[in-house]
C-alpha cells in the first residue's frame, strides 16, 4: 500500500504481510505503470535498484536532491550517490537484505549522508521495500532530506545546553566571564557580580578591558613583545594570548571593582569554540587572591624584616647596603655605616624579664627611624645590635653631629611599664669607600670599630682605622679560649623549666649553655656561639652540651622520681654534619636516657635550607625516638606548609609573638591560628617567654600545651632545678 505522509510529505510503502512480496510480472504492466506514476508523483527522492545495485528507476525529487539529471542516474551504480566511507560495506548490506527482502528503515536514531553532485553530502533518512519484476528482486528507496529537521534539533539541543550551562555557571563558586573574541562580556555569573561589585547582569555587553589595571595591561603587553618588534598594542589579546592559541593560561592579575577599587585574583583563561573548531571567545575563571597576597607579603615582609622590632633584618640591609655602595660609585658620593650596640642590655633583660627588655628594643628602634632620612637605613642584626646606613654623606666630620643625636635619643629615659629606664650606646663607623669598597667589608670594619669602643669605656663613638683589626684578632682569641673551655670545665649547662599550661606541672626543661672564663669573666652566649658557629667549634661545642644535657637530664629524673624531656638547640653547622646522627645515637646511648625525652629543638630555616636532605634526617631522628622541636617557629620562613611534610612533634612559639598579645591584634590572631594548624595536625605547641598570668591565661584558654618563662623560672643549674620544680608547683 502507498500513502503520502501528510506531515512531512514522505511516500511510504507498507507492506501487510499479505501483500509481501510484491510482484511485478510482465502480464502486471498495469501495477508497473502506477507505481511509476506513484514515484514521480512522491514529494520525496525515491529510486529503484536491482540486485547488483544499478538504478533503474528514479523521479524528479531525486534529481533535485543530488543534483544529476535522470539521464546521469539510470544504469549507472548506485554508490554515485553514495559517499566514499560507506561504499566498502554496501555490497555486504546490498547482498543481505536480496537474501531477506523486507522492508526496513535507514538512518532511524542516526545521521547517514547521500553525495551529490557537487561532491557535498546531505543527511538523508531512507526507507527501503523490496520489488520483484520479471522474477527479479528490486529495492525501491524512499529518500528523505532531513537537513532542516536536524538544524531545528541543533538549535533546541544548544538552547537546551545554553540554560544547562548558565545554571552551572552561576552555581560557580569561582567568578566566571564570557567573553567574544574582542572581549566583550557574554554572560557573567553571580560570583562575578559578588566579586566585582556589579548588579545582576550588569556586566554584560561592557568590554572586558574595563576590569583591568591599565599599568598591568601595559606591563604584560612588554613582556610579550619581542625585542626589535614593533611594541604589541595593550588590548584584550595581552590578556587572552596564551587561550587564543589553544593553551590554557594561567596567571595572576589586578581586577578593578566598579568602585573603582583593585582586587587580586588569578584568572584561568580557556578559549571558546564553535563546531569547526575556531576560536569564537574566551572563558575567564577568576578567584580572589587576598588572603594568599597577604600571607605572601607577610612571609616576604618576615623574610627580610625583624619580627620584633619591623626594622630591616641583616639580608634586607645587605641589599640596601650593596644599593648604597653603587650609588656611590655612580655619583662620586660617600656613605656610612654604624654599628650601635646597647651597652649592659642584658642586664635589662635578666632582671626585668625579656618583655621590658623587647619593649626597650622597640622604643630604640622608633628613635633610630625618627631622626634618620627617608633614603638611609636603620636596621637590626639581632639581640641589641643595630646598624644604619648613611647615604650620601660628605667625610667624617659632617656626620659628628647626627652621630650625637642617635647616641643622646638612644639615652634618654625611657619609662616601660613603670620602669624608668636608661641605656647608653657603643657605636662604631666607617665610610664608603675610605674603609672598604664593598657591603661585607663595611659591616666588618663598623663591628670592629664598635668593639673598640665597647673596650675603652662603651658610651662612646669610634671610626674605624686599621688598628681596630685587633678586634678581630680578640674574636680569635675568644674563639681559641673557647676551644680551650670545655677541658677546662669552664662551660656549664643550666636548664630552664617547662610547664604544662592546664596544671603548672613541670613537664621538661630547656638546656642552655654557659661560659665563666677565669679571665674574661661571664660571657654571654650572644658573644661566643656566633663565634663557635663561625669558627666549626660549635661541633665540638654542641656535642658537648647534648651529651651533658642527656647524662643530666637522667640524673634530674632520678631526683624528681619521675620522667621530664629536655630540650636541646641544635646549630645549622651541627644538623648538617653527616655523621651527626650516630654522635646523637652515641649521647643517648652513653646516657641511657630514654629517646623519647630528648627533644631536639630546630629552627625554621635549617629546615628549608635544603628540604629533602632535612627530612631524610628527620626521619631518622624520629626512627630513635627522639621528639623533633620547631625553635621560634614564625620568625624565619613563616611557611606552614612544611608541618605536614617533616615529622615534627611539637612547635614553639616565639616570644614576640607572646609579649604583645594582649595589645597586638595581628600577633594574637598568629598565635590562634599557629594552635589551631597545630592541633589540626597533632602537632603539640609551647609557648616562650610567658611572663604574665594574663599570658598564661590567654594560652590554656586557647589550647596551647606548654610554656616557659620568667613568670615559672629562670634557667638554674642541674643541681638546683629539683628545688625550682618544687617551688612551681607548689606555688
Amino acid at each position: 500500500m502507498w500513502f503520502v505522509d501528510q506531515q512531512t510529505g514522505t511516500l511510504s510503502v507498507t507492506m501487510q504481510p499479505e501483500d509481501l512480496p510484491v510482484r511485478l510480472s510482465s502480464t502486471q504492466s498495469g501495477d508497473e505503470q502506477r507505481l511509476r506514476l506513484v514515484v514521480e508523483a512522491a514529494p520525496n527522492a525515491m529510486l529503484m535498484i536491482n540486485a547488483s545495485g544499478i538504478i533503474v528507476l528514479v523521479n524528479t525529487q531525486t534529481e533535485r536532491l543530488f543534483g544529476h539529471e535522470r539521464s546521469e542516474l539510470l544504469n549507472r551504480h548506485i554508490e554515485m550517490l553514495l559517499p566514499e566511507r560507506y561504499r566498502g560495506r554496501h555490497v555486504g548490506l546490498r547482498t543481505n537484505f536480496f537474501a531477506q527482502p523486507v522492508t526496513r528503515f535507514m538512518g532511524e536514531g542516526k545521521e547517514l549522508f547521500g553525495l551529490r553532485k557537487d561532491a557535498t553530502e546531505v543527511p538523508v533518512e531512507i526507507g527501503l521495500s523490496p520489488v520483484e519484476s520479471d522474477g527479479e528482486w528490486h529495492v525501491l528507496a524512499s529518500i528523505i532530506d532531513i537537513t532542516e529537521r536536524l538544524r531545528v534539533d541543533k538549535v533546541r539541543r544548544a538552547t537546551r545546553d545554553d540554560v544547562f550551562r548558565q545554571l552551572i555557571l552561576d552555581s560557580l563558586p569561582f567568578s566566571t566571564i564570557a567573553t567574544d573574541i574582542n572581549g566583550q562580556i557574554l554572560t557573567a555569573n553571580p560570583a562575578a557580580d559578588r566579586l566585582l561589585g556589579y548588579d545582576r547582569h550588569e556586566l554584560v555587553g561592557k568590554s572586558a578591558l574595563v576590569l583591568h589595571d591599565t599599568k598591568e595591561l601595559k606591563l604584560r603587553a612588554a613582556e610579550l613583545t619581542e625585542p626589535g618588534l614593533e611594541p604589541i598594542a595593550a588590548n584584550y589579546q595581552v590578556i587572552v594570548k596564551s587561550g587564543s592559541q589553544g593553551m590554557a593560561d594561567e596567571r595572576e592579575w589586578t581586577y578593578v571593582r566598579k568602585d573603582g577599587s583593585g582586587v587580586p585574583v588569578n584568572i584561568a583563561i580557556t578559549s571558546l569554540r564553535d563546531d569547526a573548531g575556531n576560536v569564537t571567545g574566551f572563558l575567564k575563571v577568576a578567584y580572589d587572591i587576598t588572603t594568599r597576597k597577604r600571607a605572601e607579603n607577610y612571609i616576604r615582609h618576615m623574610a627580610h624584616h625583624d619580627a620584633l622590632t619591623g626594622l630591616p633584618n641583616r639580608a634586607l640591609l645587605m641589599d640596601r647596603l650593596e644599593m648604597a655602595i653603587r650609588q656611590g660609585q655612580r655619583h662620586a658620593r660617600q656613605a656610612a655605616v654604624l654599628m650601635i650596640d646597647l651597652d649592659h642590655f642584658k642586664r635589662v633583660n635578666d632582671s626585668l624579664g625579656h618583655q621590658i627588655g623587647d619593649q626597650l628594643l622597640l622604643t630604640v628602634a622608633k628613635r633610630l627611624q625618627g631622626r634618620i632620612r627617608d633614603i638611609d637605613t636603620v636596621a637590626r642584626l639581632g639581640g641589641d645590635e643595630f646598624v644604619v646606613v648613611l647615604n650620601e654623606v660628605s667625610g667624617r666630620e659632617t656626620l659628628t653631629a647626627l652621630i650625637n643625636d642617635l647616641a643622646a635619643l638612644i639615652s634618654d629615659t625611657m619609662l616601660i611599664e613603670g620602669h624608668e629606664l636608661a641605656v647608653t650606646p657603643s657605636i662604631g663607623g666607617c665610610l664608603f669607600p675610605d674603609d672598604g669598597v664593598d657591603a661585607g667589608t663595611l659591616l666588618k670594619h663598623a663591628d670592629a670599630a664598635m668593639y673598640q669602643a665597647k673596650a675603652i669605656g662603651r658610651s662612646n663613638f669610634q671610626w674605624f682605622d686599621n688598628a681596630m683589626l685587633r678586634a678581630t684578632e680578640e674574636k680569635l682569641a675568644l674563639g681559641l679560649a673557647l676551644g680551650h673551655a670545655i677541658e677546662r670545665n669552664e662551660l656549664t649547662v643550666h636548664y630552664q623549666p617547662e610547664v604544662s599550661i592546664s596544671d603548672r606541672q613541670v613537664v621538661g626543661m630547656e638546656a642552655l649553655v654557659r661560659w665563666s672564663n677565669p679571665m674574661r669573666g661571664e660571657i654571654e652566649p650572644d658573644r661566643f656561639v656566633p663565634i663557635a658557629e663561625e669558627s666549626g667549634l660549635i661541633l665540638t661545642l654542641g656535642e658537648w652540651v647534648l651529651r651533658k644535657a642527656c647524662r643530666e637530664c637522667v640524673e634530674i629524673q632520678r631526683e624528681l622520681k619521675r620522667m621530664v624531656s629536655v630540650a636541646v638547640n641544635v646549630s645549622p653547622r651541627q644538623f648538617q654534619q653527616k655523621d651527626w646522627i650516630a654522635t646523637l645515637v652515641n649521647a643517648i646511648a652513653e646516657s641511657c636516657i630514654t629517646p623519647s625525652c630528648l627533644e631536639l629543638e630546630i629552627t625554621e630555616g635549617m629546615l628549608m635550607e635544603n628540604p629533602e636532605e632535612s627530612a631524610r634526617k628527620l626521619h631518622q631522628i624520629r626512627k630513635l625516638g627522639v621528639k623533633i622541636v620547631v625553635d621560634d617557629f614564625g620568625t624565619g620562613y613563616s611557611s606552614l606548609s612544611y608541618l605536614t611534610r617533616f615529622p615534627i612533634d611539637k612547635i614553639k612559639i616565639d616570644r614576640s609573638f607572646v609579649r604583645d598579645l594582649a595589645t597586638d591584634a595581628a600577633d594574637a590572631a598568629v598565635i590562634n591560628a599557629i594552635i589551631a594548624l597545630a592541633k589540626s595536625l597533632n602537632i603539640r605547641v609551647i609557648a616562650e617567654g610567658v611572663e604574665t598570668e594574663q599570658q598564661h591565661s590567654y594560652m590554656f584558654e586557647r589550647g596551647c600545651d606548654e610554656a616557659q618563662g620568667f613568670l615559672y623560672g629562670a634557667a638554674v643549674s642541674s643541681t638546683a632545678f629539683a628545688e625550682a620544680v618544687s617551688c612551681i608547683e607548689s606555688n
